[in-house]
């Protein structure tokens, strides 16, 4: 193999993250993410030493429903607004796909990347008025060095009280006992960072197929048996190979896992601690099936939030059952390695996967 071939096997086995210029990503959303709710400084200042300390006080009753990280300090959390998520969400996206370096800015890669990069601000800023927090286990905590942060959206958060009409305190409590118990989901099982770098990085790959491969590829497909996500989540795992079908469906497994344990523990702890936990849920859920304009629900399929609301459901009625069937000490057996996480077939059969691992 001469030096030549060498290059061309490098630039097809580059992901798809090395080819998106990150800081204009996030230069562009913070440009498009819009203003959050008005308020005055006072209210701002107020629920963000709000939010803080309802990140902290979280953990201990998580810790104690979960029976996970028990012993582990407990880590402070961010309270950003709009433009500094968008930031933080461009720089853990580069860690979570293993880019390194500045994009190539030159020629038609240089067009490329700059494309990726416009295309990657507009999803960025659409999401920054989305989330209302997130652990992101791929960017490093500023006071230790190791890998994990706790960000909450403050204006999301105050938008979404209003609306609901609940009570702010309650209601950030409960929004962080669901952010917590993802903290905690990680920090109890480091193994489960690099089992999502190791499944993005074969779902980001180029596989370097030919066109006529791809389409023999999805004729083969259409005519088989295998099972496919409904809407635009299908029609991806049509564009993928064996090995990023593979690794899409254990990615979907851990998220309805992670999403679904969360749910489940914010119901146990919420009765104790956040008194008006009934009136919260209810309107939540309620918001989250709520009709939306069609561009919302377009841009929600494309970047499957829809699916994501699918794995709430799933995943806490996958969760309820086995631990109401054996327990959370038995159900945390989950948490041992790749080879107990739930599989396609199991995760709406949970006896299925008491049979396998229990």
């Amino acid at each position: 193999m001469n030096s030549n071939d060498t290059t061309l096997d490098q630039v097809d086995a580059e992901s798809i993250g090395a080819r998106i210029d990150w800081g204009l990503a996030a230069a562009t959303g913070r440009r498009l993410a819009r203003p959050g709710p008005k308020t005055t400084a006072y209210t701002l200042d107020a629920a963000h030493a709000e939010l803080a300390d309802a990140a902290t006080r979280a953990e201990a009753p998580v810790r104690e429903v979960t029976g996970l990280a028990d012993g582990l300090r407990v880590p402070t959390t961010r309270i950003l607004d709009r433009k500094q998520w968008v930031d933080a969400a461009s720089r853990s996206m580069q860690s979570m796909l293993g880019v390194s370096g500045e994009a190539d800015t030159s020629g038609l890669a240089g067009l490329s990347a700059k494309a990726g990069g416009v295309q990657a601000g507009g999803l960025l800023a659409f999401l920054s008025g989305a989330i209302l927090g997130q652990y992101d286990p791929f960017t490093p905590d500023p006071d230790t060095g190791d890998p994990g942060v706790l960000m909450v959206v403050a204006p999301n958060i105050i938008a979404v009280e209003r609306s609901l009409k609940v009570v702010p305190s309650d209601f950030r409590l409960w929004v962080c006992l669901h952010e917590v118990t993802h903290r905690v989901q990680f920090s109890a099982n480091p193994w489960l960072r690099q089992y999502m770098i190791d499944n993005l990085e074969i779902l980001t790959s180029d596989a370097g197929e030919s066109t006529g491969e791809i389409i023999g590829r999805i004729t083969e497909t259409l005519r088989g048996d295998k099972p496919r996500e409904k809407g635009v989540l299908g029609a991806m795992q049509l564009l993928q190979t064996p090995e990023q079908y593979e690794a899409f469906n254990r990615m979907m497994m851990l998220g309805t896992l992670l999403e679904g344990h969360a749910d489940h523990v914010m119901d146990a702890v919420g009765p104790v601690h956040v008194p008006t936990v009934a009136n919260i849920r209810a309107a939540f859920d309620k918001r989250r099936t709520a009709p939306r304009n069609p561009i919302q629900r377009i841009i929600r399929a494309l970047i499957g939030m829809d699916a994501k609301l699918a794995q709430y459901i799933r995943g806490k009625a996958f969760v309820d059952e086995v631990v109401g069937a054996v327990g959370m000490e038995q159900f945390n057996t989950i948490w041992t390695s790749p080879e107990t996480m739930p599989r396609p077939n199991e995760i709406d059969e949970p006896r299925l996967w008491m049979q396998r691992v229990l």
